[in-house]
This record gives C-alpha cells, structure tokens and sequence, in this order.
C-alpha cells in the first residue's frame, strides 16, 4: 500500500508540474506577444556596435581570425551528408529571400551520393546567387563541416545554420535580423515547424514542435533561454569567433554552441526566439527513426547538460537568476520526471479502474487536450484552414504524447546503458542523415 500511495503521489506531483508549466507558458506567451507587436511597431534595423555599448554581446571579439567580416551580410551554412533528395529544395527557399545581402555555404561533409553534383549545378544555373560548395575529404561530423565553412569561408557579419532539409520563409533571415536591434541579443532561435505529414507519426511531431517552440516565448521574456536547435539558427559572427564556433565533442552541437554562448554569461550574451523566424523541416518517416532521432538527441542534450552544469544554481551576476535557478534546474528535473512519469501514468490507469474512479485520467485527458487546442489557436502562423484540421486532431494528442513519452523513456535507458559517453566525450562525432521524404516542392521564384 505504500508503494501504491507513493506511485500515486508521483504520477500527481508530475501532473501538478506540468499543469503549473502550461499555465506559465499560456501567461509568458502572451506575454511576449505583446512584446512582438510594440517591438514590430519601433522597428529600426540592425544596430551595429557602438561606443557606447560595452556591455553588450555585440562587442564581443577574440576567437580566431578569418575572413573580413562584410557588414551586414548573413552567410546562411548548410550542412549536408548524402542530402541529393532534398538540397535543391533548400536552396530554393533561400532564392525567395526578401533579404538580399546574403552569401549560401554548403558543407559537403564527404557525401557518396550526387549532393556536390547538384550543388555545382545549381551555381551554374543560377549564377546571381552567391552559392559556394564546401567539400570535406572525410566525414568530421555536422559540427566539424560546419567549422570548416565558417572558419575558412564565411565573410558576413551575421550567420544563419540549416539543415539540407530546411524551408526558410521568404522573411525569415531579414525578420531573424531585426532582433539584433538589440545589442545584447548574441543568437536569435527560429520557430521551427515540421512540413505536414497526414499519418500518426506526423501529426505526433508537428504538435510536439507547436508546443515545444510555444514555450520559448516564456524563456524569451524571462530570458533564460540556452537551447537553440540548428534549423535557422542565427547568431553574431563575432560571438562565434569569441567561443571558437562549434564544440565537436558532443552529439547536438547546436545545442552545445548556445550553451556555450550562454555559459559567457547570458546578460550580456543573450538568446532569444523569434516566433516569425519561420523555418519547416522534415519529420522522420518511421518510429524506428524517431527513437534514433530521440536517443541521440537526449544523449547530446544530457552531455551538454553535463558539461555545463555549472550553470546550475550559479550565484554569478553574469546570469540571470531566471536561468541558474529555474531554466538549469527544471531541464535536469525533466529528465527525472521522464523516469518515472510513464510508470506512473500506467499505475494511475490502473488505479482509476480497480477504484472506479477516471478522474485522475480524464482530468490529465483534459488538461492536455485543451492545452493543445490553445496552443492551436494562438499560433499566428497557421492558415485557418490549418487551424481548424489540428483541432480536429487535438484530442489524439494525449494518446500520442504518451507514446512519444514511452519513446523518450527508451531513450533515457539508452543513456543511463551507455553512460560512460556522457562524461568522458569522444573529440568528433560524426553523423549520418535520415531518410528523406523530398515530396514537398517549393516555387524557385524568378
């Protein structure tokens, strides 16, 4: 009886939780909402470094040199293994930009297929385009190829990362840039979305990414935010060169760079999310690959945690107490809530038929459901035709969730297996691309 009383407790304090963690993300996100609508009503445009601003991420220098950085100019890098199904369509959502100062890096980490082929094509075809292929003779790793293109090639004042995979929006690099109004924003995270998919595994990852990016509008506000995934992703060239670029001893080096970044101290380096840095990216096609997708995420995600753990509790006044005393701390709990959340959701099941009583489960049913519908709702980026299809699917999301938890559980033993990698990191990771889907097409413009 007290293993049942205490399994019942577990399963509520997690239920409180993330009841408590909805309501701050609905409240933050409005919140930055507003925030959104008065900072688009002031726009200037980009602030370059002043004199007057020495505190501020902007005048960050050191790091190793390079090319002349051209002011104003975004080099947009693509890393890219054995990408032949889907590089082309990358490049022409590039070819809309509304923002024309921009130069495209592909690093080419040693494909076998026809990525370089098509890539060289590609310039050919479009000569207007400033579109350079860089080849690396063997597989360094997404972080190492793209070390390479930034270290040797890039010459603009601001980057921007993707995947071979991505769409960008026409507006996404000029509306990235417009954060850097700001002088202490040092990296600008993209709301990234996943390309529709009309099966389970597809509405599974697109509402996990809607409420997952929903709740960097709360990080934002309360600046704390440190996770910044490699889908246009744009950062300060000198903050780059300040931190040496990417780590490659982990197996999400985006995450390790922002973490990086964050780790000078993220009053003056700061992160933020740009809800209309709109980016679309492909889901993986089967869950086998969402459990290699997941595992390797959490791997990296845990090793990073690992490696920056001093971030924790950290009375330093270069971070905010948001970030040491909340941000820190709730990303360690949520992997132990990960632990035991699926078993304790079974045993509530359990609980609620042998008593007779479904109130635990509906009222979790519920929470979730209606959290998911909201979260549907107040995305400004959805058509309302997009709109009114997700609500129809929200009251699966529930069902889904739990097998995307039962996913990340697996994941989570995978790690505590092969835990030795998580303290003592191999200096290069290298990485092969999952399947591609490729189908959906993007106009080329003019």
């Amino acid at each position: 009886m007290d293993i049942a009383l205490i399994v019942f407790w577990l399963f509520a304090g997690v239920s409180i939780l993330y009841v408590v963690h909805f309501g701050l993300y609905l409240v933050g996100a409005n919140f930055y909402d507003v925030w959104q609508q008065r900072r688009k009503s002031t726009r200037r445009g980009v602030r370059l470094p002043g004199a007057d601003e020495p505190e501020c991420a902007a005048t960050a220098t050191g790091g190793r040199s390079g090319p002349a950085e051209v002011p104003g100019l975004v080099s947009v890098v693509i890393a890219a293994h054995n990408e032949e199904a889907v590089i082309v369509r990358t490049l022409d959502s590039l070819r809309r930009s509304t923002y024309p100062f921009y130069e495209v890096l592909v690093a080419d980490d040693a494909s076998t297929d026809r990525t370089g082929q098509l890539v060289s094509e590609y310039r050919a075809d479009h000569p207007e385009m400033d579109l350079h292929l860089v080849r690396m003779p063997e597989n360094v790793g997404k972080g190492g190829a793209l070390n390479a293109a930034l270290r040797q090639h890039a010459r603009g004042q601001f980057v921007m990362t993707l995947d071979a995979d991505s769409i960008v929006e026409p507006d996404a690099i000029s509306n990235a840039l417009s954060y850097f109004d700001d002088p202490c924003v040092a990296g600008v995270a993209a709301n990234v979305q996943i390309l529709d998919e009309p099966t389970a595994l597809g509405i599974l990852q697109r509402f996990e990414h809607m409420i997952g990016y929903r709740s960097k509008k709360l990080y934002s506000m309360l600046n704390c935010e440190f996770v910044v995934g490699g889908v246009a992703s744009t950062y300060r060239m000198s903050v780059l060169r300040k931190v040496d670029f990417y780590d490659t001893d982990t197996l999400t080096e985006d995450i390790g760079l922002s973490a990086k970044i964050t780790n000078l101290g993220n009053r003056r380096f700061r992160m933020i999310y740009g809800a209309d840095v709109v980016a679309k990216t492909e889901g993986v096609l089967t869950f086998r690959a969402l459990a290699k997708q997941r595992y390797r995420w959490k791997y990296g995600s845990i090793q990073n945690l690992i490696k920056y753990r001093g971030l924790v509790l950290n009375p330093s006044r270069r971070y905010t107490g948001t970030l040491t005393y909340y941000r820190m701390p709730m990303a360690l709990l949520s992997e132990f809530t990960l632990l035991v959340s699926p078993l304790a959701l079974s045993y509530a099941v359990y609980w609620s038929m042998a008593t007779q009583t479904a109130g635990l489960v509906i009222g979790a049913y519920v929470t979730i459901t209606a959290y998911t519908l909201l979260t549907v709702w107040m995305d400004e980026n959805l058509t309302r035709r997009e709109r009114a299809r997700l609500s129809l699917y929200a009251p699966t999301a529930y069902f889904l969730f739990y097998v995307m938890d039962l996913i990340q559980l697996t994941a989570a033993l995978r790690c505590i297996a092969n835990a030795q990698g998580l303290f003592k990191r191999p200096e290069i990771n290298t990485w092969k691309s999952p399947e591609r889907a490729g189908s959906v097409e993007v106009a080329s413009g003019a």
